[in-house]
């Protein structure tokens, strides 16, 4: 996945396409009925419907994820339930008549925080009983059948999470059993884009092996949906988690389409509730999501006293509306994000390529017979989550590269932060991109794990010019709060002299430093007790940069991080490394990025990632995405968003 521009390499936007083979962007939200929650197809009521779907169509939003209900729906083995059907029927007209469409999704299965076997299940195996998963493949083939052709129906979905409603299938049982299920979508005509509603949990994601692997789903799917729910201590992580689950979704370089997210207002107020969104939204635009469906569409205060709801009192409240049908600021926000979306037409958009690559290592999902400790999985998503926000921070959008897809020629600039292991040929990889102009920057880090702790690293002194004094099964500890970072020659935009103070946390385990010793590398900087921080190699026509320091492990141990003093080392890093300088990336309160349109203009996305109003100075040449001209100064409200026009320039190619 390269780009012909030097230095850059691509990363991936792109648009579901529709039987057609037209570019859709699906902006909606997951639906069920205030007139029954779950249990709306035994409680229709078809003109609350429509009023349901005409708030949402007034406010943007053209599509919905709707479910059939499994027990209701199919009430005996082989039986469909009429009535269910055409309550749907009338569903799908309701959509058709107010120009929107939607996703059905099959196996429901679970919801809300409950299970819901259809009677008939008596415990088979979901996914290795043939007669079970014959009966499941039969019943989608057959509503496909009967739907396929609604204009309404603009894709399809097989199951709503179906790892919490059955955890008992292994990779290979349960790739089986999507081969079959998705083959019913297309033996009942369904030529629709398909995906199977798992959540995107797989190991490729999450580091945890459900069975689900979502490179795996992906040679059946049309696109990836993640769900995305976080539950945090830092802001910062908490707005841009979403994004990075997105970058990590997109397997095979297919369309992401973040299918769930969204909070209860049980768990927040409105006003951050519309900050969370407003974050969500434009944050996994630029990490190229092309899809959107919060969950969900209502609150349910008139079905307290009926499961799931009756026990999950939260599920009550994740509403765009609330139970009278006003819509709440996350509604509003979504308007906001439709009108962005029209403006820019982003079907005819691409994100810019990047000069930076974030290494993501094979380590995360890598397959069980590697013995890899689940603590050092764990420790590859945060570290490498925290190196996304702090390159973001630094003003740097970074290509995500995954190790196990291997390593492109074309970054200029490669990260590895605070990295306990990558594979052996990857360090080989890593010099020879060196030797060809590469700078490549890697911390180091043992991580939580207390097994095999020392760094699984391949010919540290070939690539960064030093060698470690590591003494066996032991850790060099930090005993400090802070680490003070003294720089002893200039170092980019940071001078000789300055100092950067680091905070420490992490377990015993990882709050340690690789002694070193330079052989061929200068050291740049040093901490307090006079140990090398920083050590930089000339490496053929490029160079490397070790950092002995875990920073992204320690701001990912900490709450309340963010912006991180890692920001700092990455911009000046990036001056070593040559790359242009973003004008905001002076402030880590601001993440900045750009979408281009095939007409060669170019949007520039300024994101404040801070509960402050913030001034930055745009570039002269922009405007705003109305065309007005911009001052010489703009500020952002609290987790405020800017976007804008930079023209095509005169005689460049669109």
């Amino acid at each position: 996945m390269t780009n012909s521009l030097t230095g850059r390499v691509a990363r991936p936007s792109a648009c579901v396409r529709s039987a057609d083979g037209e570019p859709q962007v699906w902006l909606g939200a997951n639906f069920w009925s205030r007139s029954g929650g779950p249990f709306m197809w035994r409680s229709y009521d078809p003109d609350l419907v429509r009023t349901e779907l005409r708030t949402l169509s007034e406010h943007g939003l053209g599509v919905t994820r709707s479910f059939l209900f499994w027990p209701h729906t199919v009430p005996e083995p082989g039986v469909l339930d009429e009535d269910v059907l055409e309550r749907f029927a009338d569903f799908l007209e309701a959509h058709r008549k107010l120009g929107m469409q939607t996703i059905p999704t099959f196996l429901v299965g679970h919801m809300s925080g409950e299970n819901w076997d259809p009677a008939w299940r008596a415990g088979k195996d979901v996914y290795g009983d043939v007669w079970m998963v014959a009966q499941q493949a039969w019943y989608i083939e057959a509503v496909t059948r009967r739907f396929a052709d609604h204009p309404a129906v603009c894709g399809w979905l097989i199951s709503n999470e179906m790892p919490n409603y059955d955890r008992s299938g292994d990779r290979a049982t349960v790739s089986s059993w999507a081969r079959i299920v998705a083959h019913a979508v297309r033996a009942g005509g369904g030529r629709q884009p398909l995906s199977f509603g798992d959540g995107a949990w797989g190991v490729e994601v999450t580091g945890a092996d459900n069975g689900f692997s979502v490179r795996d789903l992906a040679q059946l799917s049309d696109f990836v949906g993640p769900h995305v729910y976080p539950m945090g201590d830092d802001p910062v992580r908490q707005h841009v988690r979403a994004a990075f689950v997105c970058e990590l979704s997109s397997v095979a370089e297919l369309p992401v389409v973040l299918e769930e997210f969204g909070v209860t207002s049980d768990f927040s107020s409105d006003e951050h509730a519309a900050d969370y969104y407003r974050q969500v939204l434009h944050l996994s635009l630029l990490a190229g999501a092309t899809g959107w469906l919060a969950w969900n569409n209502t609150d349910f205060d008139n079905l307290a006293q009926f499961d799931p709801y009756r026990h999950q009192p939260f599920e009550q409240h994740f509403g765009l509306t609330d139970v009278s049908g006003r819509p709440k600021p996350q509604l509003v926000e979504m308007h906001r994000f439709a009108e962005v979306l029209r403006t820019i037409d982003l079907p005819r958009c691409r994100r810019v390529p990047s000069p930076v690559a974030l290494l993501v290592s094979a380590y995360l999902d890598a397959p069980d017979n590697w013995f890899v400790d689940p603590v050092h999985r764990t420790d590859v998503f945060r570290n490498a989550e925290q190196s996304y926000i702090a390159l973001r921070e630094a003003g740097l959008a970074p290509a995500v590269i995954r190790e196990s897809d291997g390593l492109p020629t074309q970054p200029s600039l490669w990260i590895l932060p605070s990295t306990k292991a990558v594979t052996t040929p990857t360090w080989h990889r890593l010099r020879e991109l060196a030797e060809s102009g590469a700078t490549v920057f890697a911390s180091y880090g043992t991580g939580d794990a207390t097994a095999q702790r020392g760094p699984w690293w391949t010919g540290m002194q070939p690539l960064f010019g030093a060698r470690h004094t590591l003494r066996y099964g032991l850790v060099e500890p930090i005993l400090d709060d802070e680490v003070t970072v003294r720089f002893e020659e200039d170092f980019g935009d940071i001078g000789a002299g300055a100092t950067i103070t680091v905070p420490v946390a992490g377990t015993a385990d990882g709050r340690a430093i690789l002694p070193v010793e330079p052989v061929d590398a200068t050291v740049v900087a040093r901490d307090q007790h006079g140990r090398p921080v920083l050590l930089r190699a000339s490496r053929g026509t490029g160079q490397t940069v070790l950092c002995t320091l875990p920073l992204e492990y320690f701001a990912a141990s900490r709450p309340q991080a963010n912006p991180d003093p890692t920001w700092r080392i990455y911009r000046a890093l990036a001056d070593v490394a040559g790359l242009p300088r973003e004008t905001a990336g002076d402030d880590p309160r601001l993440m900045v990025d750009h979408l281009s349109h095939d007409d060669g203009r170019t949007f520039q996305w300024v994101v404040n990632a801070s509960d402050e109003s913030v001034t930055y100075h745009p570039n002269p040449e922009l405007t705003t995405l109305q065309g007005d001209p911009v001052a010489d100064h703009r500020t952002l409200a609290p987790y405020g968003v800017d976007v804008l026009i930079h023209p095509p320039t005169p005689g460049e190619p669109s």
